[in-house]
């Protein structure tokens, strides 16, 4: 069964301070007793607690800088907590940056295939998945050409295909939600919803409140790297709307 826990999860970084200092400096401010620069220390998460079961679809909503997409990084693995425990049982598939990894002097061919390795496919599995990627992208002949020569929405329809094909059991979803233009977008909801469909456990984030009311039936808000509230997407989104009002009308 899907499943996350986390207790009491927290993150520091160690941000190193711009500039370096000179061997010089360093020995005049040793022998004075001066001080130098260290490592600054950044909580980006603090007391995270949480627990999301299988069949929930949770939203992590907030100002930027809040610490959501650190928090989805968490849980895909890709930072290791500094303090508490993290506990995921099933395998995670995550949609961040859809754009990164292509080669640029291969085919829009042979990007399906190398994108699909990284995303865990065999030879037999993505030779399946290649036509139906191709189809969706609507790139027709354009597939045969080097992907350096494509247009920046053309990339975002090549990757939204690629790493939508795969079948998740716990699926990471960082704000992929706009791609493409207008009739793509509409194509590309209906793709995420399929794939909700078949996700034991989602979790999202993005700022299109909208988008995320119509996929999640809970919510998340973080402020500052903590929880602020958790409960139905509805209640949440708008506790979180009346906030940035208020503070809007405050800085007026």
């Amino acid at each position: 069964m899907a499943s996350i826990d986390l207790d009491r999860l927290g993150l520091t970084f160690r941000v190193k301070p711009h500039g370096g200092i000179s061997l010089k400096e360093f020995l005049v401010r040793r022998l004075l007793r001066g001080s130098y620069k260290r490592a600054m220390k950044v909580r980006a998460l603090r007391d995270v607690t949480l627990g999301i079961k299988e069949g929930e679809r949770v939203a992590f909503i907030g100002h930027n800088g809040a610490g959501k997409s650190t928090l989805l990084k968490v849980l895909a693995g890709v930072y290791p907590p500094t303090k508490g425990t993290r506990r995921v049982c099933g395998r995670v598939s995550s949609l961040f940056d859809i754009s990164l990894g292509f080669e640029p002097e291969a085919t829009g061919w042979e990007n399906i295939a190398f994108r699909g390795y990284l995303q865990g496919e065999t030879r037999r599995s993505i030779r399946a998945k290649v036509k139906p990627i191709a189809d969706f992208s609507e790139l027709g002949d354009f597939l045969n050409m080097p992907v350096r020569y494509y247009s920046a929405g053309m990339l975002v329809r090549l990757a939204f295909s690629i790493a939508t094909a795969i079948e998740p059991e716990i699926l990471l979803v960082d704000e992929v939600l706009g791609v493409g233009d207008m009739a793509f977008q509409a194509k590309a909801h209906q793709r995420m919803k399929d794939m909700m469909s078949k996700a034991r456990l989602i979790v999202m984030v993005s700022h299109d409140l909208a988008s995320l009311a119509k996929f999640c039936n809970r919510g998340v808000w973080m402020d500052h790297g903590q929880i602020r509230q958790d409960g139905p997407i509805d209640e949440v989104i708008a506790a979180y709307t009346r906030s940035v009002q208020a503070q809007a009308s405050q800085a007026a």
